[in-house]
């Protein structure tokens, strides 16, 4: 375990959580080293249970400001027909949520997301959801449902997925990204998110 976590200095891992509980060692280590053989993202995708989604295992990473990637860059259009690009997201910090309407645990999130939009807003926090399916119909009714005001990309076409590579598995929902105020990614919450959690992600990325 203690070999695992050496091989990964830059990564601290404040939290693993789970749907029913804490991970343990083996699902850590499984986590880290990305084997695809005890993966639980690559167990769920070949189980072809037709849930149509991936469940992340609800781990949550954060990256020291010194080991992570360069900015993400990507362009994206909004459900409303805005074009966003991710220079436009430099200076503050973004919150970017990977979302479809049928997901059952995206349902769950919905309101814990507002929720925090609504309370980090005044700082100049950002959050966009990034929506991997729908028709625009679908997502506006999903909005409307769980009263969500902040807007989602139509992603149907994959590029602000793509430009995620490496971050966000393909097929993992939902998935969430704390972008730092450099456009870098500065932690990532893999399946259903608890709003303790991602308010104290927020917080740290907001304070540097």
């Amino acid at each position: 375990m203690a070999e695992e976590l050496n091989r990964f200095p830059g990564i601290s891992r404040r939290r693993i959580l789970g749907a029913v509980g804490a991970m343990g060692a083996a699902g850590l280590a499984a986590v880290l080293s990305g084997c695809a053989a005890d993966d639980p993202l690559a167990q769920q995708a070949r189980a072809g249970d037709n849930k149509n989604y991936v469940a992340g295992d609800g781990s949550v990473t954060e990256y020291a400001k010194d080991t992570r990637k360069p900015p993400v860059q990507f362009t994206g259009t909004l459900y409303d027909g805005t074009t966003v690009s991710s220079q436009q997201l430099t200076g503050h910090v973004t919150v970017l949520n990977f979302w479809f309407a049928a997901c059952a645990p995206c349902r769950i999130e919905a309101p814990e997301l507002e929720a925090l939009h609504a309370e980090f807003k005044p700082q100049g926090v950002a959050f966009y959801g990034v929506n991997l399916r729908d028709e625009k119909g679908t997502a506006e009714a999903f909005e409307q449902s769980f009263k969500l005001t902040y807007p989602s990309f139509n992603d149907k076409d994959g590029q602000v997925l793509l430009a995620m590579s490496g971050m966000v598995p393909p097929g993992a929902v939902p998935t969430t990204l704390v972008l730092d105020k450099q456009g870098r990614v500065a932690s990532r919450i893999l399946g259903q998110l608890e709003r303790g959690t991602l308010r104290a992600l927020i917080t740290s990325a907001a304070a540097e």
